[in-house]
């Protein structure tokens, strides 16, 4: 009785992209340069989007004077930083349509469309949970150290902060906290939401994806972290406004951030 020969053929394993590892520092710089390039194609359209995020800002934070919470202020402008990535995905629509030559709109850049379905919002409603622990995580932290004693308003904190020993120690503890939280963010969303709105996949691969990309370029990735951290505090000094010209710069700043990456 014949028996058969034939092998079956071996599986070859999905293509999986090739992800650079050997950017420079310097590199976040032309990532800057060619975020600005992108803001001057059609700007009306992404300074608009940008008087929005400044417009919802400021209404955020007047809520928190009228209700009384001015003493989460701080902890929302850091959580800011956290949900930004997801905010500017309209910007970064656009820079995907001006490199593919499509049409640039505001209407665009609004209906977003993502190739990966709902699996965007998805991770921004992660980044929205993690701002919420954050600023729960600062209040805590403040209870810690003062007690139940009433928040000194914004006129007193920086001498509350500045001249007394609790007040360093928790001005110490909150810097070490947050920034943990801020690099967290940083590092699950930064090429995460690019991903998402470009590539057609999952949640949580874009984001191991994400950190794992931050981690193999810490170099240009601190650097990158750096200019915006400097670009969001100059805003901070200008009452937000700054947040008009810089949040679009810094949203097409890192859809080629994203697409050095490739």
């Amino acid at each position: 009785m014949a028996t058969s020969t034939n092998a079956s053929p071996a599986i070859e394993p999905p293509l999986v992209p090739s992800r650079r590892r050997d950017l420079a520092p310097s590199a976040a710089l032309g990532w800057l340069a060619a975020g600005w390039r992108d803001l001057l194609v059609r700007p009306a359209t992404s300074l608009v989007y940008g008087l929005v995020v400044f417009a919802i800002s400021g209404v955020v934070i007047w809520s928190l004077f009228a209700l009384g919470l001015d003493y989460i202020l701080f902890p929302a402008l850091a959580g800011f930083m956290v949900v930004g990535p997801f905010v500017a995905i309209g910007l970064y629509a656009k820079s995907r349509d001006i490199a593919k030559r499509r049409p640039v709109s505001l209407a665009r850049m609004i209906l977003v469309k993502s190739e990966s379905g709902a699996q965007v919002w998805f991770t921004g409603a992660i980044l929205c949970l993690l701002m919420l622990v954050w600023m729960r995580a600062a209040v805590l932290i403040y209870a810690l150290f003062f007690g139940l004693r009433p928040f000194p308003g914004l006129e007193n904190v920086a001498t509350m902060l500045f001249t007394t020993p609790v007040g360093l120690a928790m001005l110490l503890v909150g810097t070490v906290v947050g920034a943990l939280f801020a690099a967290f963010s940083f590092a699950i969303s930064t090429f995460a939401i690019p991903m998402l709105l470009d590539e057609k996949t999952d949640a949580f691969t874009a984001m191991g994806t994400s950190i794992s990309l931050v981690w193999n370029n810490l170099p240009v990735m601190l650097a990158w972290g750096a200019i915006v951290l400097v670009l969001f505090a100059l805003c901070v000094a200008t009452g937000l406004l700054g947040l008009i010209v810089v949040f679009p710069l810094l949203g097409h700043a890192t859809w080629h951030s994203y697409e050095a990456m490739k």
